[in-house]
Formats: structure tokens, C-alpha cells, sequence
């Protein structure tokens, strides 16, 4: 059997690892503020290169010659004054970046549509970057504010190339636009309450990938490993129950790690997550999930092809072009397209007026739609075949097969993580964190400073509460092997 188009081996140095926490980490601080305040962008550069050198040794150069095309492009621009010869230049550089995402990511994808035998001709050695969905868009960012002036170009290639390949982002996001960074990369500081509450951020990130992502995401894997024809009803709904929390914990969780370890050095990402399950409509949604990726989108893509400026038709063909293209971005294969779809047509729905319908309905019942919606997407995200997905749908909603949970075994710590789980994407903890406040009141495209609770009984219980989950999360690596990231074969 081929290997399944747009798949990655994982082999990166990962966050939630022993390797990382208790190696890689600790040098790369002490490096880090051991040297010289005009040295620090060059071996933040080196730290991360050496990082991502540690999971893809083998495509190390395609992140080099992108960071080299894109750098050069930006000079070029800047020096470019002719209309023409700019708009030439960016849509060279954005071409060049996209060809490379293109190769890489859907020649098997491409091949194995048109012919299995052209498939097998074309997929012969082409294995995914890891990362390379997120570096590319990095890449198209900083030439397009660059050609909008928004910024301007940087002169300083470490500095450039510190931005791409910075390693709490390279592989698996946060998505960084290059206008949100930049004046970091020139003027930062590391003050002690920014640091601990970064490691902070880290830890809770931890937590969540070891103690919910991980242990919920054995079951779903057994459950949609089992055969969708004999698939119990409470099986296929456990599963996706668990996929759910899963996803969510999982990538949340990464975007904490990384949230946090920026902040440690200096940097202050955006928030990517605002507890996406509690949406009252797929639009509120789109706000709340993956918003690096969501306002990447808005900004590169949307409003270029019109945005919503020109009634509701095109404004829902635009959606449509954009969640396609946004399923496509997520892997070369018919499910993510038909994710993208799905979810590009119900927000087209719900801009032609199905949204005005639900802002008159009663808020749990707004928010019971919205889960349902995101629950069902979610398994076509999942399905490994658009058969699949259709058969599991089936499964869900089959009353002759309801029954026990027949094929997939759960135990009580399984409906109790479920139950935590389904609990900590409310948003029911949030208080407990340092920077709360700041991230309550995060204005969209804007970094607001971080706001410190010094109230002594909430130091206290915050202290407690993460002595306990970082050493519940400490157990778990020392006894798991089971530590995959979703986003990263993306």
C-alpha cells in the first residue's frame, strides 16, 4: 500500500517530551541570557535551526532556500518603485513559496487522483517537511506587508530568518503574522512576572496534551479504528466524543507551550484559542478556533477576493473559496476538502440569513446547533476515506444499533476526562491563570500587556494547582508512549 498523499513522519523534537522539558529547554534558556543583548536574535536563531534540524534533517534546506527567496524579495520591494514591478516581484515570491507547498504537500494527493499509476511514478521519495504549511504562510505574510507598506522590509537576514523559523512556532504554529512580531524582534525584555508566567502557560499547555489530549485520543483512535459496519451507536459517539476534546486539548495545548515559551523569551504571541465549544453559530466559531489561522485567511485572502463587500451571494462564494482552500491547507486529501466545504457552505448559510435566525433563538439552544455542527465536521476531519466518514455518520445515527459500548473499552477515567474535559473548554478555569485579564480583554489583531493577579489566596491555589497537574503531567510522559500532535502532519 502507497503511503497515504500529504502524511509526515514525526520524529521532531516535541514539547511534551523528556528530551525537550529536560534537555533542550534548560540549555536554550541559559544560552539565551547568558549572551550578549545584541546577540540574542542570532542564537535564538541557531537554538531554533538546531530544533527543527532535530525533527527534519532531510528538508532543512527548503526552510534555508525559502527564508533566502522571501528575504530577498522583501529588499527587492523596498527598493522597487514601479507599481508594476512590485506587484511582479510579491506574486513572484508568493508563487515560489506556494510551488514549494504545492510539490511537497499534494504531487501524491494530485497523482493519486488523476492515476494510480502516475501516483506511484510521482510519490516515490516525496515525504512532507515537517512544518511546511505553517513556515510557507509565514513566508506569503512578511512579503505581502512588505508590498502593502504596512512594514518595512527587514535588512537584517537573522533577524528574517529568526521570525520564520523561531522554534516555539515553526513546526505546528501559531500562525505569526510578520507586523504582529516585528517590533519584538527589535525591542523586547524579559521581566521575571513575564517569565514565570510563561512557564506557567507551558505547564497548563502540558497539562492539557498529557492528562486530556492524550489518554482521549487512544479511544478514538480504537473507535474509528473499528469497522464502521459493525460500529455500535454509543461506540461511534464515544469516539467522537473523545476526537472532540481531543483535537481541542491537543492543539490548544500546543498553542499554550508555545504561548508560554515565547513569552519566556521575550516574544508575546496572540491568543490562537478562545474555548471554540461554547460558539453560538459556525461564524462565532471561526472566531474562536485557530484564530492565527482564521485571521491569516481574513487577511490574505478574504478581503482581497471582496470580503463581504458585495452582497450576500459573493460574500458566500468567498467563504466557500476560502474553506476549501482552508480544508486543503490542513491535508492533500478528499476529507479535509469535504470538512472545508462543509464548513465554508454553513457559514455561507448563516450570512444569507440563517444567522439572523439564530441570534432570536434561546442561547443554549444556539450553542447546541454550534456543537452538534462541530461535532459532525469533526468527523470527516477524522475519517481516513469520504466512505468512512458517511459510515460513521451512519453509526451515529442507526437506532438499531444502539447498545453497550460493544468495541471499544472505557473506563470510569475515561467518562471522568470526558467530563473534565467537556468542562475545562468552557473556560470554567481561566481564572486561575496569571494573565487572565489580559487575555479576556485580547482585542483582535492586538497584543494587550499582561495583567498579574497578586491576590495572595489566588497565588496560592494557583501554585497548588499546577505543582499538581505538572507532576500528574511528569507521570504520564514517564509511562506513555501514546504523544502524537495532530497539527503536525500538517
Amino acid at each position: 500500500m502507497l503511503p497515504a498523499p500529504g502524511r509526515c513522519r514525526i520524529s521532531a523534537l516535541v514539547f511534551s517530551s523528556v528530551e525537550f522539558i529536560f534537555l533542550f529547554l534548560p540549555l536554550a534558556l541559559a544560552t539565551y541570557f547568558a549572551a550578549p543583548v545584541c546577540a540574542r536574535n542570532f542564537v535564538l536563531l541557531v537554538l531554533s535551526l538546531l530544533f527543527y534540524l532535530k525533527g527534519e534533517s532531510r528538508h532543512i534546506w527548503l526552510l534555508l532556500a525559502l527564508i533566502a527567496v522571501n528575504y530577498l524579495a522583501g529588499l527587492a520591494l523596498d527598493a522597487a518603485r514601479d507599481p508594476r514591478a512590485r506587484r511582479a516581484i510579491v506574486s513572484g515570491a508568493i508563487a515560489v513559496d506556494l510551488s514549494a507547498l504545492g510539490w511537497f504537500k499534494y504531487a501524491g494527493f494530485v497523482g493519486a487522483t488523476l492515476s494510480p499509476i502516475f501516483h506511484a511514478a510521482i510519490w516515490q521519495g516525496i515525504v512532507l517537511p515537517l512544518g511546511i504549511s505553517f513556515y510557507v504562510f509565514h513566508n506569503i505574510s512578511y512579503v505581502v506587508d512588505v508590498f502593502r507598506k504596512i512594514v518595512p522590509a527587514r535588512r537584517n537576514p537573522i533577524d528574517f530568518a529568526l521570525y520564520i523559523s523561531f522554534f516555539p512556532q515553526v513546526i505546528a504554529g501559531p500562525i505569526i503574522r510578520y507586523h504582529d512580531i516585528t517590533e519584538a524582534i527589535d525591542h523586547r525584555r524579559v521581566r521575571l512576572a513575564d517569565f514565570s508566567s510563561g512557564l506557567e502557560r507551558f505547564l497548563v499547555g502540558l497539562a492539557k496534551k498529557e492528562l486530556i489530549a492524550n489518554p482521549l485520543g487512544a479511544i478514538a483512535d480504537r473507535a474509528f479504528a473499528v469497522p464502521a459496519a459493525t460500529l455500535t451507536t454509543g461506540d461511534a459517539w464515544l469516539g467522537i466524543a473523545c476526537y472532540t476534546l481531543q483535537i481541542y486539548f491537543d492543539f490548544s495545548g500546543y498553542s499554550d507551550m508555545a504561548i508560554g515559551l515565547a513569552r519566556m523569551f521575550g516574544f508575546e504571541f496572540l491568543e490562537n484559542f478562545n474555548y471554540p465549544y461554547i460558539s453560538r453559530s459556525m461564524q462565532e466559531f471561526w472566531r474562536r478556533w485557530h484564530i492565527s489561522l482564521s485571521n491569516w485567511f481574513l487577511e490574505y485572502l478574504y478581503i482581497p477576493l471582496g470580503g463581504s463587500r458585495h452582497g450576500s451571494a459573493r460574500t458566500a462564494m468567498n467563504l466557500a473559496i476560502v474553506f476549501l482552500l482552508c480544508g486543503l491547507w490542513h491535508g492533500a486529501a478528499w476529507t479535509f476538502i469535504a470538512w472545508g466545504a462543509l464548513h465554508g457552505a454553513l457559514l455561507g448559510i448563516e450570512r444569507m440569513g440563517f444567522g439572523k435566525v439564530l441570534a432570536r433563538l434561546p442561547v443554549p439552544l444556539t450553542r447546541l446547533y454550534a456543537l452538534l455542527m462541530i461535532v459532525l465536521t469533526w468527523v470527516m476531519f477524522r475519517a481516513e476515506s469520504l466512505g468512512g466518514a458517511l459510515r460513521y455518520w451512519q453509526a451515529m445515527f442507526d437506532p438499531f444499533r444502539a447498545g453497550a459500548f460493544a468495541q471499544v473499552p472505557a473506563s470510569d477515567v475515561t467518562y471522568l476526562l470526558i467530563a473534565l474535559g467537556a468542562i475545562g473548554a468552557t473556560g470554567a478555569f481561566t481564572w486561575l491563570a496569571r494573565d487572565w485579564p489580559a487575555r479576556a480583554h485580547q482585542e483582535r489583531g492586538r497584543v494587550r500587556p499582561m495583567v498579574v493577579s497578586e491576590n495572595p489566596a489566588l497565588v496560592l491555589t494557583r501554585f497548588v494547582a499546577l505543582l499538581a497537574l505538572t507532576v500528574l503531567s511528569f507521570m504520564q510522559m514517564a509511562a506513555n508512549a501514546y504523544n502524537p500532535f495532530i497539527y503536525f502532519r500538517f
